[in-house]
């Protein structure tokens, strides 16, 4: 594997945590292992990876992303990182209240509502 795959593994398991990408390898095939490289090399070891922001930061724009573009299913995965970004959960309200501007209230609804049930699990554990 090259330098900035090893290098977006170990960001991608700093930020999501080693039992998810654990659980993510598990289920890898021949099929999607291509496409687990690109994300590996692209989002984690470049995106991710960049010190040009912080992790809080980086969290806060991802989620506000996935939010904004109707991407509900990863904000659950994004929610539970925020436990190691650092981002809080009034930051988490305040990217949620973007999007509710810039991008319409009912996105940001349904992203509010799935990290109040993502946090609750947190919580509980």
């Amino acid at each position: 594997m090259s330098d900035r795959f090893d290098k977006g593994m170990s960001v991608r398991r700093k930020i999501l945590g080693d039992a998810h990408v654990d659980r993510a390898e598990a289920t890898k095939t021949d099929f999607d292992e291509p496409f687990q490289t690109l994300i590996t090399e692209g989002a984690w070891g470049t995106v991710w990876a960049s010190d040009g922001i912080s992790d809080r930061e980086r969290s806060m724009i991802t989620l506000a992303l996935l939010a904004a573009t109707g991407n509900f299913e990863e904000i659950p995965m994004h929610i539970r990182a925020t436990a190691r970004t650092g981002a809080s959960k009034q930051d988490v309200l305040e990217a949620f209240q973007h999007v509710a501007i810039y991008a319409g209230v009912p996105r940001a609804n349904h992203a509010l509502k799935l990290a109040k049930q993502t946090y609750a699990e947190m919580e509980q554990k």
